[in-house]
């Protein structure tokens, strides 16, 4: 609830929030920073504010936060869990790699996360990642490195 309470807060007029990265506590619960942050990125046209954080540094931040202090990231936290925006299934990554608002008011990018590949990655993700790598093979070249990568993806 730190973070409702922290996002209302801002609602109705607060200048300055506080909490932690990643919401680390020792007892009572902290604000998560990152989910604010987004929060208030994403819904600017609701919180009437502006932030100056550089958001696609929150990754980075979390994971820098969760070695110092030695308390894991859980893959199930918001925003930065690992699990926040993975789309395995082929047909869910085809559809965020055409329109990322299909599924997802966040996108991958805004905090520094790439779409993971897995077992259940389909072609297209699988093309727009070697794209992304600025690796540049012909059709007649995917349909084999997609096999393998399938082939290597199922032992996972």
């Amino acid at each position: 609830m730190a973070v409702a309470n922290s996002l209302a807060a801002v609602k109705n007029g607060a200048g300055r929030v506080e909490g932690t990265i990643n919401g680390i506590r020792e007892r009572a619960e902290n604000a998560a920073l990152e989910e604010i942050a987004v929060a208030l990125n994403i819904r600017q046209d609701y919180y009437q504010v502006e932030i100056s954080i550089v958001l696609n540094e929150t990754i980075n931040t979390s994971e820098m936060v969760s070695r110092f202090s030695g308390i894991p990231v859980p893959k199930n936290k918001a925003v930065v869990g690992g699990n926040t925006f993975s789309h395995e299934s082929g047909i869910h990554q085809d559809g965020v790699l055409k329109n990322p608002l299909t599924y997802e008011i966040i996108t991958p990018e805004l905090v520094g996360v790439k779409i993971p590949l897995g077992k259940l990655s389909g072609r297209h993700a699988f093309v727009e990642k070697l794209r992304e790598l600025a690796l540049d093979f012909t059709e007649e070249d995917i349909k084999p490195l997609f096999a393998k990568f399938k082939a290597l993806a199922d032992k996972k």
